[in-house]
């Protein structure tokens, strides 16, 4: 298959095709349709740009493919590269990074132009945790899931935030300051365990809160589900619970849900933590905005990053059989938005 073929299937000339697989296409003002064009006949075809094909074979190239969903539209995909960026350094390599869009077939062919380079190993990060279908063409080389877990069979090592463990911190924190009633989850609905749909973080951060709660003979109050964690919905969500009821302490699965929460709550004449205590989770940017700084339980995305380097690290140097999952502790970030309940 060479590159002509790819070019007179796609019905462009072959100076075209090529600038497209060598990624020149939108600096040369190429259609977005005639690119989308050339990269899926490229694709379904099998052809790949062997641009080593003349030097030297054998032995580690020392570089590693990062491939991410989000690159510049992300400051917690920024941490994470920045994470791998240093612990690559650290074990004496390189790392190119590629930003796919969350689009598969922009990611097989990132993924194929680190192989054609002879990466020793590739990274295939999610900036939210979520199930992805891991490209086939990754079975030949070594590879790491980051902030992810395969929708397939497909066999490889993922990095994940410890999210149950979150849960139980988050829980814990509450436990330790007294409280033991009038707790009510921001986020997701007493029957809606798994709020928002298909959300890992959601489900597991619960099954931590939960699992706490249930050795300290705590019952949750009540819960609000919320179609979105933004702070909108944490808004809507709080003052439809201070319309009903005054709450002891809210939970709020993640830091946006918290800020519309404390709005709600200044709205109502309450203040935090006197009247509510609030906890959140992720330790977004927004959390030390707050006044009070929320008490949240932070993501490590650039501690993710650096794990999923030096789990990659351990396959290509020493070939070692690796836990198929990996589990980075959250750490709880005091702030000053919960103290003992009142009354």
């Amino acid at each position: 298959m060479t590159l002509a073929d790819v070019a007179a299937a796609s019905g462009v000339s072959v100076t075209t095709a090529s600038l497209v697989l060598t990624g020149r296409a939108r600096e040369l003002r190429i259609s977005a349709e005639a690119e989308r064009r050339v990269r899926t006949t490229a694709h379904e075809l099998g052809y790949r740009r062997n641009v080593l094909a003349t030097g030297p074979r054998g032995g580690r190239s020392q570089t590693i493919g990062f491939v991410s969903d989000s690159v510049t539209s992300s400051g917690w995909a920024a941490d994470m590269i920045k994470g791998a960026v240093d612990a690559a350094y650290r074990h004496g390599f390189m790392l190119f990074v590629g930003e796919s869009g969350g689009d598969p077939l922009v990611e097989r062919t990132l993924v194929d132009a680190m192989r054609d380079r002879r990466a020793d190993g590739v990274v295939i990060a999610s900036t939210h945790t979520r199930a992805v279908v891991v490209p086939d063409c990754l079975t030949d080389v070594p590879a790491v899931l980051l902030n992810a877990t395969s929708a397939t069979a497909v066999a490889v090592p993922v990095v994940l935030p410890d999210e149950v463990q979150a849960g139980r911190s988050a829980a814990r924190l509450l436990v330790e300051a007294g409280h033991d009633r009038d707790i009510h989850l921001i986020g997701a609905g007493a029957s809606r365990h798994d709020s928002p749909p298909q959300s890992i973080a959601a489900s597991e951060r619960l099954r931590g809160l939960r699992e706490v709660f249930a050795e300290a003979d705590v019952e949750v109050a009540g819960a609000r589900w919320c179609p979105k964690w933004t702070p909108e919905h944490g808004f809507a969500a709080t003052a439809a619970l201070l319309s009903e009821h005054r709450p002891k302490a809210l939970v709020c699965l993640n830091d946006h849900l918290a800020f519309g929460a404390y709005q709600a709550l200044a709205e109502a004449g309450l203040s935090v933590p006197e009247d509510v205590s609030v906890i959140g989770f992720e330790d977004h940017p927004v959390a030390s905005w707050m006044r009070p700084r929320l008490t949240t339980v932070a993501l490590p995305h650039h501690e993710l990053g650096a794990w999923a380097v030096r789990v990659l690290v351990e396959m290509v140097v020493r070939r070692a059989r690796t836990p198929m999952i990996h589990r980075v502790p959250m750490p709880v970030r005091e702030g000053g938005s919960v103290a003992a309940p009142h009354g």
